[in-house]
């Protein structure tokens, strides 16, 4: 008999047909209470598991999420019930990593605005406006993990200056650290969001970080909608406060700010930036040998363990 995951958000439609291939999947029920029997549960990053799931779950040891965000998991209250979690870094960072340099080309070059102005039929009636050029330019990135060094190394290699900000020095990166967001601002052409997102973070991109960026800066985002003021961003972007910005995530998804929709100066993406046929299939196979290294007592990477 096949052992029974417990699904506890709607899942992608390959990752789901990859499990069912395995196991048994059963749709989360909140009515029902309690449901004991439950060994692996899964989610993902965007819905995560509360502590009041996780309670919910007597028999719960494992939870496999997709995605590298762990922000809507309570580690915490998963270390103190003995449940491992299970996710999957690395597996999507050189494709974020090269959506972000997408994005920034499409925000100072005007790409989307570009195949906009052709398809309008406004070309040769009229002359597109100017965009920004990037080479010897300066790349300023928030965050330097995995996903802002993957970042930065492209970035460098297109011939931009590159500063960085995070909560720690990393003395091993040759890339010079600004003391702090506002300076990072005032330095960077380009402010690129790479940084998780915890309580401390939340609308770290401010109107005065904004007014810094000014209004030759371009904002990219492949890292959360909550780390941006979203008011404050679509004041600066009406009034010309900042040359634009590319956006693959929002405070709400997908139902953003409809007033997103009416600027030409912005490139919006679905949060979408690790969204490749390779990514994918990577991500997948992660998943399955995580729960079934799980299954046979073999080791994997459990970041409730460093929450305990």
């Amino acid at each position: 008999m096949r052992e029974a995951l417990l699904l506890l958000c709607p899942l992608p439609a390959d990752l789901r047909a990859a499990l069912a291939e395995r196991y048994e999947l059963v749709p989360d029920d909140a009515t029902l209470g309690a449901q004991p029997g439950f060994r692996i549960a899964v989610t993902t990053a965007m819905h995560g598991a509360t502590a009041a799931q996780l309670d919910r779950l007597p028999d719960l040891k494992l939870l496999s999420s997709q995605g590298t965000g762990l922000e809507r998991i309570d580690l915490a209250a998963a270390a103190e019930r003995g449940i491992a979690v299970a996710y999957t870094p690395d597996v999507m960072t050189e494709d974020v990593a090269d959506a972000a340099i997408g994005l920034m080309y499409g925000a100072a070059r005007l790409v989307a605005e570009a195949d906009r102005f052709v398809r309008a039929g406004r070309w040769g009636a009229e002359r597109m406006r100017l965009g920004l050029s990037l080479h010897r330019k300066t790349a300023g990135i928030v965050g330097m993990g995995r996903i802002g060094q993957a970042i930065a190394r492209r970035c460098a290699g297109l011939g931009m200056a590159v500063v960085w900000h995070g909560p720690r020095e990393k003395p091993e990166l040759s890339w010079p650290r600004l003391p702090s967001l506002l300076a990072l601002a005032e330095r960077a052409d380009v402010l690129i969001l790479a940084l998780a997102a915890t309580p401390e973070c939340d609308r770290m991109v401010d109107a005065a970080v904004l007014r810094a960026l000014g209004p030759e800066g371009v904002l990219v985002n492949i890292a959360r909608g909550a780390l941006v003021d979203e008011e404050a961003l679509i004041a600066v972007l009406e009034s010309g406060g900042i040359a634009g910005a590319g956006l693959d995530v929002f405070a709400r998804e997908p139902a953003l700010d409809p007033r997103f929709l009416t600027l030409g100066n912005v490139v919006l993406a679905p949060h979408s930036a690790s969204l490749t046929r390779e990514t994918r299939a990577a991500l997948i196979a992660r998943m399955l040998a995580d729960i079934e290294a799980f299954r046979e007592g073999r080791e994997f990477l459990d970041a409730a363990a460093r929450a305990g």
